[in-house]
């Protein structure tokens, strides 16, 4: 087996390394932030760590898409009221619309498949 070039791999630290701030097509930017490795795609789409501070709510969006998410860290509270905690996987289907907040802050191992769509 050849070793593997620089070029061909990147490594981030969840902890450590530094989060690209998230800002929404439209320019709103609401403090929550991106650590995703592939710039060869939209950020916020494949695969990507997400964090979202304190009291932040995210504007509501349907799906492009599915959607799959792991809490890593914190709690974050579903528009229909479910409350989802560390250790929870969530799946999406394509065309789900919703929002989410967070009271305490959280940290989320996302897969979405394309860029959301705003949603009143």
């Amino acid at each position: 087996m050849k070793p593997i070039a620089t070029a061909d791999r990147k490594i981030a630290n969840i902890h450590s390394a530094a989060f690209q701030a998230f800002v929404y097509p439209d320019g709103t930017a609401l403090g929550d932030s991106i650590l995703q490795l592939d710039d060869g795609i939209a950020l916020g789409t494949g695969f990507h760590v997400y964090r979202m501070p304190a009291g932040m709510t995210t504007l509501g969006h349907r799906h492009n898409g599915h959607e799959q998410f792991l809490i890593l860290e914190g709690e974050l509270h579903e528009s229909d009221g479910t409350i989802l905690r560390a250790g929870d996987m969530v799946f999406y289907r394509d065309g789900t619309e919703h929002n989410s907040h967070t009271p305490n802050g959280c940290l989320l191992a996302v897969h979405i498949a394309g860029p959301e769509f705003p949603v009143a």
